[in-house]
């Protein structure tokens, strides 16, 4: 327990630099979106020094929109020798308490309390194309939701998506029939003569005693001006895989020779992949139903890691009148994927692709699913009560097989589930955009009952994705990583190194932290034996690093690769990526392709001794 909030807080890793508005403990470090008007308060002291969050309120402050910050859950002040804490029940502060500056317009100086400059879990930067990391059909009833899309695309020239088909579509759909597939070189004839892409500069050119080596590099396929998606990334067995546009391609990790008999070629864009592989090696990717800008992303391949092989085909089939695959989400659970669209989400065998059920809106269609997870857990993410006074987000835990729930959590009006940084143990990160605040919850093991609530002051900065417009990328964030006892969060870099803090999921606090052994941000990748490994991010003229922290005792980094200078240039310019390190070897690879590159786009890098 921490001190009584009539007392001022302990010493920490020092103070803010200016006085903060009141934090809510719960929320602690990381983001967290503008109050409410109203009174504040009665006034306490202001903040002292330290990492953890004011015990009493310093003077009524105005919040990111000029509104004066609050204490308490809704606005109702603290009581005396109690922490406010979910549902009024005395713990630690969270998305019920006081409001703080968060991922949308919040101030600019050091965030103290737990005041990131972005939102912990929120999108780093955004995507091609521009947008919100919101989404604009957030908290709005289904049929404007479909009258919101249905404006889209009328703005696009494809009426015809929702109604129900003309003329144009039939000619369309004749020209679509049989697409040839189209590849920008041959890539892998089947013979093995293939070079998958091969760079063909010499990499490893005056690398200097002590660096590590490129083990091999691969260019991108020519993407159209328009740009692709180069979703997932897979290393399993020897064999590390990208999908890019419309290919699947292989490579043996040592070599980066093709280590499939052929590459995987698809008629149109790949939109989706899982992250997770099947408890027999395989995985899947969605490619869209043709060419045209309204096209769905309804095509679903299996294929097998190891050989190559495709599996079952499908065609996701939608469920209602507002239950469209313009963009899909796939998670692996065990044999079981979950294919999650506007309002609804199919699981199948990954075996046979059988469907084994359909998650549907529930409690009479006010509450509709909003994103999935896979890998230990699937949850299941609700929007519930569109625009009415019990307007509120929900999790459940579902059982894989045959969907149905193990558990539910309710959260108070205006949270939003925003990420799931961890499945197993469950932490979850949400968001009140009305309030700017944040949260991050960690929930008991197979239950809905709260562990613990960060209270750490930090800006935290794991790099996340930006979810689609109807559907929610639930684990779509890198540098946020648990384990049993530890959550790892990577601070904001400001100036000089940043740190990585271990925040522990009994209590809430911080239990050390340690500082990236360069001028560079260090970012959290996994835990495995005992220790962190993350990744150095390289500079202009020095490598990247990967390196391990012990997770008890001495939490020095220790160096396992440092890339070579020589290839600084290459390693910085991989601005959307995915990375991973496996058994010694670092890999990088793109997650989009811009299509305005005058030669060959960078797709994947591998380091290794």
């Amino acid at each position: 327990m921490t001190q009584p909030p009539n007392q001022p807080p302990h010493g920490g890793f020092g103070a803010p630099q200016q006085p903060q508005p009141p934090q809510d403990p719960r929320q602690g470090g990381i983001p967290q979106p503008p109050p409410p008007a109203g009174p504040p308060q009665s006034p306490p002291p202001a903040p002292q020094p330290g990492y953890g969050y004011p015990q009493q309120q310093p003077p009524a402050q105005a919040g990111p929109y000029g509104y004066p910050q609050q204490p308490g859950p809704y606005g109702q002040p603290t009581q005396p020798g109690q922490q406010p804490g979910p549902y009024g029940q005395p713990t630690q502060p969270g998305p019920y308490q006081a409001p703080q500056p968060g991922p949308y317009g919040q101030p600019t100086q050091p965030g103290g309390y737990g005041f990131p400059q972005q939102a912990p879990g929120g999108p780093a930067v955004p995507p091609p194309g521009g947008g919100g990391g919101k989404s604009p059909f957030k908290g709005k009833p289904a049929v404007i939701v479909a009258a919101a899309v249905a404006a889209l695309l009328v703005a696009g020239g494809a009426v015809f998506a929702l109604s129900g088909g003309d003329d144009d579509k039939k000619k369309s759909e004749a020209k679509e029939k049989d697409p040839k597939p189209t590849t920008s070189a041959p890539v892998n004839p089947g013979d093995g003569s293939g070079d998958g892409h091969e760079g063909k500069e010499d990499l490893n050119e005056g690398r200097q005693a002590g660096e590590s080596k490129v083990l091999w590099y691969k260019e991108a396929p020519k993407a159209p001006g328009k740009g692709a998606d180069a979703p997932g990334m897979w290393i399993k067995d020897g064999v590390a895989v990208k999908a890019v546009y419309k290919e699947v391609l292989a490579y043996e990790v040592g070599t980066g020779k093709p280590a499939w008999p052929a590459t995987i070629e698809l008629p149109y864009d790949i939109c989706a992949a899982s992250q997770q592989i099947s408890e027999d090696g395989k995985v899947v990717v969605a490619y869209k139903s043709g060419t045209k800008s309204a096209a769905k992303c309804d095509q679903l391949q299996v294929i097998d890691l190891k050989t190559g092989e495709k599996g079952w085909k499908k065609q996701i089939k939608e469920e209602g009148p507002f239950d469209m695959a313009l963009n899909v989400e796939l998670t692996i659970t065990g044999d079981t994927l979950m294919v999650a669209r506007s309002q609804s989400g199919t699981a199948y065998s990954m075996s046979d692709g059988e469907q084994l059920f359909v998650s549907r809106k529930k409690d009479e269609g006010t509450c509709f699913p909003a994103g999935f997870t896979g890998g230990d857990r699937m949850l299941r993410a609700l929007s519930c009560g569109a625009s009415t006074p019990t307007e509120h987000d929900e999790v459940e835990e579902l059982d894989p097989k045959t969907g149905k729930a193990k558990w539910t959590k309710k959260f108070p009006k205006g949270w939003r589930l925003d990420k799931v940084y961890s499945t197993s143990p469950t932490v979850l990160y949400l968001t009140n955009e009305d309030k700017k605040q944040w949260n991050i919850t960690t929930l008991k093991p197979g239950s809905s009952a709260t562990r613990s609530e960060v209270r750490v002051n930090e800006d935290f900065a794991p790099e996340c994705g930006w979810g689609g417009i109807m559907v929610r990328d639930l684990q779509g964030c890198t540098g946020a990583v648990a384990d049993d006892s530890y959550l790892y969060l990577p601070t904001k870099k400001t100036t000089g190194a940043n740190e990585i803090v271990a925040i522990s999921l009994a209590t809430g606090k911080a239990a050390w932290r340690e500082k990236s052994p360069t001028d560079t941000s260090m970012m959290p990748m996994k835990t495995q034996d005992g220790q962190l490994i993350a990744y150095v991010a390289p500079s202009y003229d020095s490598g990247g690093r990967v390196v391990s922290l012990a997770t008890s005792g001495s939490h020095t980094p220790k160096t396992l690769l440092r890339n070579p200078a020589g290839t600084a240039k290459i390693e910085n310019g991989f601005f959307s990526k995915a990375i991973d390190y496996v058994d010694g070897r670092f890999y990088l690879s793109t997650t989009r392709l811009s299509g305005s590159a005058q030669g060959r786009e960078k797709l994947m890098l591998a380091y290794g001794e």
